[in-house]
Protein backbone atom coordinates (compact mmCIF):
# COMPACT_ATOMS: atom_id res chain seq x y z
CA UNK A 1 0.00 0.00 0.00
CA UNK A 2 1.34 3.09 -0.77
CA UNK A 3 0.92 6.98 1.05
CA UNK A 4 -2.40 7.78 1.55
CA UNK A 5 -3.85 11.19 -0.02
CA UNK A 6 -4.57 14.69 1.80
CA UNK A 7 -7.93 16.44 0.91
CA UNK A 8 -8.68 19.72 2.28
CA UNK A 9 -11.84 21.38 2.26
CA UNK A 10 -12.20 25.61 2.53
CA UNK A 11 -14.36 27.69 2.49
CA UNK A 12 -16.57 30.47 4.31
CA UNK A 13 -18.24 30.11 7.23
CA UNK A 14 -21.60 27.31 6.73
CA UNK A 15 -20.44 26.71 3.48
CA UNK A 16 -21.06 23.17 3.91
CA UNK A 17 -17.13 21.81 4.36
CA UNK A 18 -17.60 18.82 7.57
CA UNK A 19 -21.23 17.72 5.63
CA UNK A 20 -19.41 16.97 2.46
CA UNK A 21 -16.45 15.29 4.12
CA UNK A 22 -18.70 12.72 6.31
CA UNK A 23 -20.20 12.23 2.43
CA UNK A 24 -16.68 11.54 0.75
CA UNK A 25 -15.81 9.53 3.44
CA UNK A 26 -18.03 7.09 3.42
CA UNK A 27 -17.82 7.31 -0.49
CA UNK A 28 -13.93 6.52 -0.03
CA UNK A 29 -14.48 4.23 2.71
CA UNK A 30 -17.15 2.33 0.09
CA UNK A 31 -14.22 1.52 -1.88
CA UNK A 32 -12.03 -0.13 1.06
CA UNK A 33 -9.66 3.03 1.02
CA UNK A 34 -9.05 3.77 4.58
CA UNK A 35 -10.03 7.37 6.18
CA UNK A 36 -9.05 9.83 8.79
CA UNK A 37 -11.71 13.01 9.25
CA UNK A 38 -10.21 15.98 11.41
CA UNK A 39 -10.28 19.95 10.87
CA UNK A 40 -8.39 22.88 12.35
CA UNK A 41 -7.85 24.48 14.07
CA UNK A 42 -7.82 21.51 16.29
CA UNK A 43 -7.12 17.53 14.87
CA UNK A 44 -4.35 16.98 17.64
CA UNK A 45 -4.00 17.17 21.60
CA UNK A 46 -1.92 20.41 21.27
CA UNK A 47 -4.10 21.91 18.53
CA UNK A 48 -7.44 21.69 19.78
CA UNK A 49 -6.21 23.57 22.87
CA UNK A 50 -5.19 26.01 20.76
CA UNK A 51 -8.54 25.88 18.81
CA UNK A 52 -10.26 27.18 22.10
CA UNK A 53 -8.01 30.59 22.22
CA UNK A 54 -8.99 30.86 18.09
CA UNK A 55 -12.63 30.51 17.82
CA UNK A 56 -14.08 31.44 21.20
CA UNK A 57 -14.26 35.01 22.74
CA UNK A 58 -14.66 38.68 21.29
CA UNK A 59 -13.97 39.19 17.90
CA UNK A 60 -10.98 41.60 17.99
CA UNK A 61 -9.55 39.04 20.84
CA UNK A 62 -6.24 38.84 18.77
CA UNK A 63 -4.99 40.61 15.65
CA UNK A 64 -4.43 38.94 12.56
CA UNK A 65 -0.57 38.43 13.59
CA UNK A 66 -1.11 36.79 16.71
CA UNK A 67 -4.15 34.52 14.82
CA UNK A 68 -1.65 33.63 12.26
CA UNK A 69 1.09 32.47 14.53
CA UNK A 70 -1.59 30.50 17.13
CA UNK A 71 -2.74 29.05 13.41
CA UNK A 72 0.75 27.76 12.40
CA UNK A 73 1.55 26.42 16.11
CA UNK A 74 -1.97 24.00 15.98
CA UNK A 75 -1.20 23.19 12.45
CA UNK A 76 2.64 21.90 12.78
CA UNK A 77 1.80 19.83 15.61
CA UNK A 78 -1.26 18.66 13.97
CA UNK A 79 0.44 17.67 10.81
CA UNK A 80 3.62 15.72 12.60
CA UNK A 81 1.41 14.15 15.20
CA UNK A 82 -1.56 13.25 13.69
CA UNK A 83 -1.36 14.03 9.41
CA UNK A 84 1.40 12.58 8.38
CA UNK A 85 1.58 9.36 10.23
CA UNK A 86 -1.68 8.77 8.74
CA UNK A 87 -0.42 9.43 5.38
CA UNK A 88 2.73 7.11 6.02
CA UNK A 89 0.13 3.95 6.61
CA UNK A 90 -1.81 4.32 3.53
CA UNK A 91 -4.76 6.32 5.28
CA UNK A 92 -6.69 9.09 3.50
CA UNK A 93 -6.60 12.26 5.73
CA UNK A 94 -10.07 14.35 5.15
CA UNK A 95 -9.16 18.03 6.92
CA UNK A 96 -12.26 20.46 7.42
CA UNK A 97 -9.70 23.57 6.91
CA UNK A 98 -6.02 24.16 6.33
CA UNK A 99 -3.25 26.34 5.50
CA UNK A 100 -5.31 28.06 2.87
CA UNK A 101 -7.76 29.19 5.32
CA UNK A 102 -4.79 31.16 7.37
CA UNK A 103 -4.11 32.32 4.09
CA UNK A 104 -7.46 34.16 3.10
CA UNK A 105 -8.43 35.05 7.21
CA UNK A 106 -5.26 36.35 8.37
CA UNK A 107 -3.27 36.73 5.10
CA UNK A 108 -6.10 38.41 2.95
CA UNK A 109 -9.26 39.56 4.59
CA UNK A 110 -6.86 40.13 8.09
CA UNK A 111 -4.02 42.47 5.96
CA UNK A 112 -1.06 39.99 7.05
CA UNK A 113 -0.67 39.80 3.25
CA UNK A 114 -0.22 36.65 1.56
CA UNK A 115 3.81 37.04 2.00
CA UNK A 116 4.31 36.97 5.47
CA UNK A 117 1.90 33.56 5.93
CA UNK A 118 4.18 32.33 3.19
CA UNK A 119 7.09 32.80 5.49
CA UNK A 120 5.45 30.84 8.51
CA UNK A 121 4.04 28.12 6.29
CA UNK A 122 8.17 27.81 5.02
CA UNK A 123 8.93 27.58 8.51
CA UNK A 124 6.77 25.08 10.06
CA UNK A 125 5.61 22.79 7.14
CA UNK A 126 8.18 23.49 4.61
CA UNK A 127 6.95 21.37 1.39
CA UNK A 128 4.41 19.25 2.73
CA UNK A 129 0.77 20.49 1.10
CA UNK A 130 -2.41 18.97 0.30
CA UNK A 131 -2.77 17.15 -2.65
CA UNK A 132 -6.33 18.06 -3.40
CA UNK A 133 -7.89 21.53 -1.91
CA UNK A 134 -11.97 21.23 -2.64
CA UNK A 135 -13.09 24.90 -2.08
CA UNK A 136 -16.87 25.32 -1.00
CA UNK A 137 -17.91 28.59 -2.70
CA UNK A 138 -20.95 30.50 -1.61
CA UNK A 139 -22.51 33.90 -1.05
CA UNK A 140 -20.87 35.38 2.56
CA UNK A 141 -24.67 35.98 3.66
CA UNK A 142 -26.15 32.91 3.05
CA UNK A 143 -23.30 31.15 5.23
CA UNK A 144 -23.59 33.01 8.05
CA UNK A 145 -27.55 32.41 7.66
CA UNK A 146 -26.33 28.76 7.42
CA UNK A 147 -23.90 29.03 10.24
CA UNK A 148 -25.67 30.87 12.53
CA UNK A 149 -28.84 28.24 12.22
CA UNK A 150 -26.09 25.79 13.30
CA UNK A 151 -24.87 27.04 16.14
CA UNK A 152 -28.35 27.70 17.56
CA UNK A 153 -29.15 24.22 17.53
CA UNK A 154 -25.81 22.52 18.77
CA UNK A 155 -25.53 25.97 21.25
CA UNK A 156 -21.94 26.10 20.66
CA UNK A 157 -19.68 29.17 21.04
CA UNK A 158 -17.38 28.70 18.70
CA UNK A 159 -18.48 31.47 16.77
CA UNK A 160 -16.24 34.26 17.26
CA UNK A 161 -15.06 34.39 13.28
CA UNK A 162 -19.10 34.76 12.35
CA UNK A 163 -19.67 37.50 14.39
CA UNK A 164 -17.32 40.16 12.38
CA UNK A 165 -18.63 42.19 10.14
CA UNK A 166 -20.29 41.61 6.72
CA UNK A 167 -17.46 43.15 4.99
CA UNK A 168 -14.77 40.59 6.49
CA UNK A 169 -16.80 37.96 5.57
CA UNK A 170 -17.34 39.06 1.81
CA UNK A 171 -13.57 39.59 1.73
CA UNK A 172 -13.31 36.06 2.98
CA UNK A 173 -15.08 34.38 -0.20
CA UNK A 174 -13.29 37.01 -2.65
CA UNK A 175 -9.56 35.74 -0.96
CA UNK A 176 -11.01 32.04 -1.53
CA UNK A 177 -12.12 32.38 -4.58
CA UNK A 178 -7.95 33.93 -5.40
CA UNK A 179 -6.88 30.96 -4.03
CA UNK A 180 -8.35 28.89 -6.29
CA UNK A 181 -7.65 30.95 -9.34
CA UNK A 182 -3.44 31.29 -8.26
CA UNK A 183 -3.51 27.47 -7.41
CA UNK A 184 -5.47 25.33 -10.21
CA UNK A 185 -2.78 22.55 -9.81
CA UNK A 186 -4.47 21.93 -6.50
CA UNK A 187 -7.39 23.52 -5.74
CA UNK A 188 -10.96 23.01 -7.08
CA UNK A 189 -14.12 25.71 -6.77
CA UNK A 190 -17.08 23.80 -5.78
CA UNK A 191 -20.15 25.85 -5.96
CA UNK A 192 -22.07 25.46 -2.32
CA UNK A 193 -25.46 27.36 -3.22
CA UNK A 194 -27.03 23.96 -4.82
CA UNK A 195 -28.50 20.59 -2.36
CA UNK A 196 -26.25 18.85 -0.67
CA UNK A 197 -26.78 15.94 -2.82
CA UNK A 198 -25.33 18.19 -6.09
CA UNK A 199 -22.49 19.34 -4.29
CA UNK A 200 -21.68 15.50 -3.25
CA UNK A 201 -21.81 14.62 -6.75
CA UNK A 202 -19.49 17.36 -7.95
CA UNK A 203 -17.06 16.59 -5.55
CA UNK A 204 -17.05 12.67 -6.59
CA UNK A 205 -16.56 13.77 -9.92
CA UNK A 206 -13.44 15.77 -9.08
CA UNK A 207 -11.97 13.01 -7.30
CA UNK A 208 -12.69 11.18 -10.74
CA UNK A 209 -10.89 13.39 -12.54
CA UNK A 210 -7.46 14.30 -10.60
CA UNK A 211 -7.04 11.32 -8.73
CA UNK A 212 -8.57 8.73 -10.07
CA UNK A 213 -11.15 7.13 -7.13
Amino acid sequence: MGPGKFITFEGGEGAGKSTQIKHLAAHLESQGIPVLTTREPGGSEGAEAIRELLVTGEPDRWDASSEALLNFAARRNHVETVIKPALEKGIWVLSDRFADSTTVYQGLAGGLGEDNIKKLYDLTLGNFAPDLTLILDLPAELGLKRSNRRHQISASNEDRYERKDKAFHQDLRAGFRKVARDNPERCVLVDATGSEEKIEKAIRRILKDRLGV
